[in-house]
């Protein structure tokens, strides 16, 4: 017998076709351009993926074609999940699965990616229809609902656990582009118990500073394990979102927040670079700090303490690569076991004589070499002499 969540999913997925449908109608009335089956590296104006293949050319990535084979979830379509969607659609991403439960508002106008005449569709809807006129390669799938009610997160995880490219497998990536702790946290116990890899960001409510962390479960710290913002403000989030008061957003900040999460993100499906765990932003002083956290061992959550016990026995099973050390070159220093030493021929007395007296200079300036002093003893002189060198040679001889 069918059940009452099974009915609802089934209501959902119905609700997305239809969306797909009025799209796809809408589509035919924009004219978009024709899908391309295969990506070309041909240099001409009509090919979209032309700048992207010449990353191969110069031997940044290996294949790049592997994007197309890539799904990606996006939590949070504001104003760092707007932009981190184009940006994925215009690398040609196989698939793009938006979760967001907002509508569009003038008051969000401020920041990049949504138009004024989008007000009052769902954020999910109006970035389809940009993104897919953008680039009709890339398959979609919205969801405009709120992931942390009980009914929609189990939805959430079944998407996540079956919504990738091919139906049935699991998505490649989610990136948790939220502003708020609790979806925060809904995606970190999802993400736990699924072990699936993520990555998080955030915008401060200053709007001046920002950051991203891949979190792989069971190996890296999770959310819970030391949220960015609790760790370095020693305050709780959900104290921050306060009825009758605006956190601050400026389209600068959440564009290199949402670049910086890109770049990592294709670093990390194409493997090329340094993908990096921690990665943060700070707009007043242009400071980029960059770290690693393990993941807690008393970490609350449950389940990442799961991952990370199952973490630790694949690591065990894992075969150990012999460490070959080479030979180093034996030194040989002045003390042996001859007693051997080495004595300098000239006395300290006679190299002072022979640099001669060191002038009175300023601070901080050293001479290179001095001159001696002429002998003013009581040795012999030469006296001048007419004589040419050979005949006072035979004049020394006969003394």
């Amino acid at each position: 017998m069918t059940t009452v969540e099974e009915l609802k999913l089934r209501v959902r997925e119905l609700e997305n076709e239809l969306i797909k449908s009025k799209q796809k109608q809408s589509d035919a009335e924009h004219h978009l351009r024709p899908k391309i089956v295969k990506m070309s590296a041909e240099v001409v104006d009509s090919n979209p993926y032309s700048r992207l293949m010449a990353l191969k050319r110069m031997g940044i990535v290996q294949d790049y074609e592997k994007i197309r084979s890539y799904a990606v979830a996006v939590v949070g379509v504001g104003g760092v999940g707007s932009v981190t969607a184009e940006m994925l659609t215009r690398c040609g991403i196989g698939k793009l699965l938006l979760f967001d439960y907002d509508k569009v508002e003038l008051a969000n106008m401020n920041r990049l990616f949504f138009q004024p005449h989008q007000a009052g569709l769902s954020k999910v809807e109006a970035a389809e229809h940009t993104l897919r006129n953008i680039n009709p390669d890339v398959a979609f799938e919205t969801h405009n609902y709120n992931i942390t009610t009980m009914d929609n997160f189990t939805h959430f995880m079944d998407r996540i656990s079956h919504g990738g490219l091919e139906e049935g497998k699991p998505v490649d990536l989610v990136l948790s582009c939220v502003d708020n702790f609790e979806a925060r946290m809904a995606i970190n116990t999802a993400c736990n118990e699924l072990a699936q890899i993520w990555m998080e960001s955030g915008v401060s409510e200053n709007a001046v500073s920002g950051h991203i962390q891949l979190i792989i479960p069971g190996e890296t710290a999770c959310f819970a394990c030391a949220p960015p913002l609790v760790v370095a403000a020693n305050i709780d989030e959900k104290t921050l979102k306060r009825d009758g008061v605006c956190a601050a957003s400026l389209p600068t900040t959440m564009g290199v927040v949402a670049g910086l999460l890109v770049q990592n993100v294709l670093k990390y499906l194409l493997g090329f670079g340094t993908v990096s765990y921690y990665l943060g932003y700070n707009a007043m002083q242009d400071f980029f700090p960059s770290m690693a956290m393990k993941a807690n061992p008393q970490c609350d959550d449950r389940h990442c303490r799961r991952q990370q016990d199952e973490y630790k026995k694949k690591e065990a099973e894992r075969p150990k690569q012999e460490v070959v050390q080479e030979e180093e070159e034996e030194v040989v220093h002045e003390d042996n076991e001859w007693g051997i030493e080495l004595v300098s021929e000239v006395s300290e007395a006679e190299l002072r004589d022979a640099s001669g007296p060191v002038p009175d200079l300023p601070e901080g300036i050293t001479v290179a070499y001095t001159i001696p002093e002429k002998d003013g003893g009581s040795g012999e002189t030469v006296e001048e002499t007419d004589q040419s060198l050979e005949e006072l040679m035979a004049q020394m001889k006969k003394m």
